[in-house]
């Protein structure tokens, strides 16, 4: 057939126009599908992703690579030996894999923590009691910021219950001035 036969063929059902046909011998994907294209599972793009965490009572933005890490270090910490040493497999990994000019650098790695906790600790108004187990953690206030608390109360009493909570969260009780109409001592 004739290029001119071919325009009066008529077009519809099964039958797209000549000029929109496919011509023969030419593929109708000249690049092709990519190669090893869905092969490799998406890390990057999985890992990149951002999410919130919180941490002492705060919420930020990390990457869910970085919150994994955070996750297995603080569980190691905790005595978690299996997150321990995946924690470690994982910094180890990414050592490896790192491709950088200079050996043996040195990186410090800060964490940062808000809260009442932190600010008690870096004031030295309290201390931290029991810090790896979850169930017995407290913080104890130290006597100077307890004995500063009493005298700022003037002439108001604390209630029983009020006192045996002082009395609890002090650390060395017996270096506070305690006033005298205080009851709870034990």
């Amino acid at each position: 057939m004739s290029v001119a036969e071919e325009d009066q063929q008529p077009s519809g059902y099964k039958r797209p126009p000549a000029a929109t046909r496919f011509v023969k011998g030419r593929s109708g994907n000249p690049r092709g599908r990519p190669r090893n294209r869905h092969r490799e599972i998406p890390y990057d793009t999985v890992l990149g992703q951002m999410v919130t965490i919180r941490e002492e009572g705060r919420e930020r933005r990390v990457t869910a690579a970085e919150a994994f890490i955070l996750q297995l270090t603080r569980k190691g910490l905790q005595g978690d030996s299996a997150a321990a040493r995946d924690s470690l497999a994982a910094i180890e990994t990414a050592r490896a894999s790192r491709h950088t000019a200079g050996e043996g650098e040195i990186f410090r790695i800060l964490i940062i923590a808000y809260g009442v906790g932190v600010a008690l600790k870096r004031l030295g108004m309290g201390i931290k009691r029991n810090p790896l187990s979850k169930e017995r953690v407290r913080w104890e206030l130290q006597p100077w910021i307890v004995q500063a608390a009493l005298d700022r109360l003037g002439g108001r009493v604390l209630t029983p219950e009020e006192q045996r909570e002082v009395w609890i969260v002090t650390h060395q009780r017996d270096k506070v001035q305690w006033p005298e109409w205080w009851i709870e001592k034990g």
